[in-house]
């Protein structure tokens, strides 16, 4: 599966693996929404730590799942971006709507 979900103290943690393209962010957007509305958590992480590959479809992902929370009062926070997928969702104006926090290395935010 290419999400595991960890939900504690209305956080629901979305740790992401895999490829994140057109196709995948299909099913991802399904699963996602399906928790989302399960829990209604007051925060959503999505943890990219484990995605090896992602286009601009990963940017609708995360704009359609803050639409999503915020819908309620929640807040999205998006964790472990690479500096260059980092760069790309903050060229695309996600930093004003979700925490964007790029990979820890050494104890800080790249």
């Amino acid at each position: 599966m290419p999400v595991q979900f960890i939900y504690d103290d209305q956080t629901l943690t979305a740790l992401l693996s895999g490829e994140i393209d057109h196709h995948s962010a299909a099913f991802l957007r399904q699963i996602l929404d399906e928790s989302i509305a399960k829990f209604r958590p007051s925060k959503l992480i999505l943890d990219f730590d484990a995605v090896s590959f992602m286009d601009s479809s990963a940017v609708g992902l995360v704009m359609g799942r803050y639409r999503c929370v915020d819908a309620y009062g929640g807040a999205i926070e998006v964790l472990n971006l690479t500096p260059k997928t980092l760069r790309m969702m903050r060229l695309s104006g996600l930093q004003s709507l979700a925490v964007l926090r790029g990979k820890v290395s050494g104890g800080k935010n790249e």
